[in-house]
């Protein structure tokens, strides 16, 4: 609301980090549970194949972090084509994010930025963005397993 303060605090930053990480390791069981030849092929509608969106998400996750931190924005599209490419690159930057999240000051979450030239709102904002295009691919990827005969992981087991 306007007028309140950066002290009317809900979430800490760890308890956000936390949030996010756990939203992380259930998108993992998701890439996981995707057959391999299915992974960067299938697809639904005008859908991209959810190895694509795995991609976005993971391309997203740490140069988010590391702008919040920083003010530098890089965005690089990766390019993996086998599942296990992908998890293992998931893991690097899981890990990184963690090691990494301490580098945001408090006070950044609360600033306006600009991130990759596009998206501008405060540092929490920025990170609720990257969170809810996680989570809403990761609803199409839902979709996809469920369209193949696959069983998905409960969608509210992030431990």
């Amino acid at each position: 609301m306007p007028g309140e303060t950066a002290a009317a605090v809900v979430i800490t930053p760890d308890q956000l980090l936390e949030h996010w990480q756990g939203h992380r390791r259930l998108t993992r069981r998701m890439i996981e549970a995707f057959p391999e030849d299915k992974l960067f092929s299938y697809s639904l509608g005008s859908m991209r194949p959810f190895g694509a969106l795995a991609l976005e998400m993971l391309g997203m996750a740490m140069p988010m972090v590391h702008g919040i931190a920083t003010d530098e924005w890089n965005y690089e599209p990766m390019e993996i084509d086998s599942k296990q490419e992908l998890l293992r690159r998931w893991d690097e930057a899981t890990t990184e994010i963690q090691d990494r999240w301490g580098d945001i000051s408090a006070d950044r979450f609360q600033e306006t930025m600009t991130a990759f030239g596009q998206y501008t709102m405060p540092g929490w904002g920025l990170m609720l963005y990257v969170i809810d295009n996680e989570v809403h691919h990761r609803g199409q990827g839902y979709v996809y397993l469920r369209a193949m005969g696959v069983e998905p992981p409960p969608f509210y087991d992030r431990d």
